[in-house]
């Protein structure tokens, strides 16, 4: 290939111009020296930027304890595979815990770049693997959390995510070809009726549709988060076909993407950015000339005509005979007990998996129904709920500002409180789905909410306080669509009464007698 880089008369913004000096995978081989000489001596190019390339992260605001963001293809963990990132985090004490991301990922906290290299041949031995998961990089490839288990579905698409991964990063070795796009990249293969992967918010997405009788894929493009634009994914027009089809087009997508992505500004970087440029029919010939088979236009209809699905509770599989669980993991958020006591229930009671969602919950899989009763009476479902409050049950969190620099508020704490707090207050009669998200590059994906929460900062009585500003009519599974900024920097003081007041106004809530 003929690296953008290389083009003459190219302007470069600084990130551009450090992966220019050396390629983020180009670390891989420089751990143990890293690990020796400590986070302090580094040079800062490699232990800010180019560590993300492997799934490590310096976190300013925690100084010498790192976030690592794992690589789990449609949300599927073994029991073994938690037992060791479990021990991971239990050798931090207080400081360990694990989230679970927006793209049923899990990132690990407190680690310290000393222990990296031990932690890595660990993770290996249960192939597991971080790689290529942070900065100008393709994320997680999320699928349907029950891909495999639904009656309903159309698609098991959990081997072509796999395939999929496998091209991007080499098998989780590292793959040169895909480290230098030119910003982060989402994907995302839907095998279901109702979205769950939340299709318009990823740059290639594929959605289950019939084309002649035939049940394959129509495909969308573009859909993205950043501080300066929103953009819902927009249709293709093209169709595949569910096997090797899906791979080599999310390869040509990328290749074009790489070789014709802006790389001056930042902001400006994403891929509906050049689909703009060039114009939808420019794009889809691109990507066209580089397939090896006819790119056919797409089905008239997809089959998404559900309403979302949050898989919380007990539900039964098309495996006759077996149910699979659904816990609430309120804003995502683990420790290390927690760890342990999901890999042990999922061993016990099912078939050793485990399954994260993009709602920041977890199935429980393949339990046999005569175990259903004895998993429900485990202590830990009085943390994690199979039937939780209607606030609480639809809480999406980022990270915030306890471990983010970005973050511009906390977030999951004081999500979770006021949450509580208005389900103690109000009669609701439905669940209301909540995403925080604590600056503007929308983690948390408050956009896609029935309301949505945004960090910001405002004045009040004199002095800068934390605040949000406030978005409505966000909607998933069929006739999926953005939500709208209502509201704008209301003080985070202030936020329960206003956000009672749009509960009562929008969606029936009534205070309690």
């Amino acid at each position: 290939m003929t690296s953008v880089l290389e083009k003459p008369g190219k302007k470069l913004n600084k990130f551009e111009k450090f992966k220019a000096v050396k390629d983020g995978l180009a670390v891989k081989d420089e751990l143990d020296h890293f690990a020796s000489i400590g986070w302090e001596a580094m040079e800062k190019d490699d232990r800010d930027h180019r560590l993300k390339w492997l799934g490590v992260f310096f976190r300013p605001v925690t100084p010498g304890k790192f976030m690592l963001r794992l690589r789990m293809p449609s949300g599927v963990i073994t029991s073994q595979q938690m037992q060791v990132l479990a021990e991971i985090v239990q050798r931090y004490g207080d400081d360990g815990s694990a989230d679970i991301t927006t793209r049923q990922n899990l990132q690990l906290r407190g680690v310290r770049l000393e222990d990296i290299p031990d932690i890595f041949m660990r993770m290996k031995a249960v192939d597991l693997t971080s790689m290529q998961s942070g900065m100008d990089n393709v994320r997680n490839l999320t699928a349907s959390p029950v891909s495999g288990i639904d009656a309903d579905e159309l698609l098991d698409v959990r081997e072509l995510v796999k395939q999929v991964q496998g091209m991007i990063t080499d098998n989780g070795e590292g793959n040169p070809e895909f480290t230098n796009l030119p910003r982060k990249f989402n994907i995302a293969i839907e095998g279901g009726r109702d979205n769950s992967v939340h299709a318009e918010i990823n740059d290639i997405a594929f959605v289950p549709a019939y084309r002649d009788g035939e049940l394959g894929f129509n495909v969308v493009v573009g859909g993205f988060f950043s501080a300066k634009r929103c953009a819902a994914a927009i249709p293709m027009n093209a169709w595949v076909q569910p096997n090797q089809q899906v791979v080599s087009l999310c390869r040509a997508i990328l290749e074009v993407f790489r070789d014709n992505g802006s790389r001056a500004n930042r902001q400006r970087s994403r891929l509906m950015w050049l689909i703009d440029e060039w114009g939808l029919d420019k794009f889809r010939a691109e990507v066209a000339a580089k397939l090896d088979y006819p790119l056919l236009e797409a089905a008239p209809e997809d089959e998404v005509d559900w309403d979302k699905r949050d898989h919380i509770g007990v539900h039964p599989q098309k495996q006759l005979g077996y149910k699979y669980v659904g816990m609430n993991i309120p804003v995502g958020r683990l420790m290390a007990q927690d760890m342990f006591d999901l890999a042990r229930m999922a061993e016990v009671y099912g078939a050793g998996e485990l399954r994260l969602t993009v709602e920041q919950n977890v199935i429980i899989p393949h339990v046999p129904e005569a175990n259903v009763n004895a998993l429900l009476q485990e202590p830990l479902l009085t943390k994690f709920s199979i039937d939780p409050a209607p606030l609480t049950r639809s809480l999406v969190s980022c990270t915030g500002a306890q471990f983010c620099n970005f973050a511009l508020v906390e977030t999951k704490q004081r999500a979770l409180a006021i949450a509580q707090e208005l389900e103690a207050e109000l009669e609701l009669p439905q669940p209301i789905r909540m995403h925080w998200t604590g600056c503007p590059n929308s983690c948390g994906q408050p956009q896609v909410a029935d309301i949505g929460l945004l960090g910001t900062k405002t004045r009040k009585d004199g002095k800068t306080v934390e605040a949000v500003d406030i978005y409505t009519g966000g909607k998933v599974g069929k006739d999926a669509h953005l939500g709208e900024r209502v509201m704008q920097a209301i003080p985070c003081d202030d936020l329960k009464s206003v956000l009672q007041d749009l509960m009562m106004e929008k969606f029936g809530a009534k205070v309690k007698a």
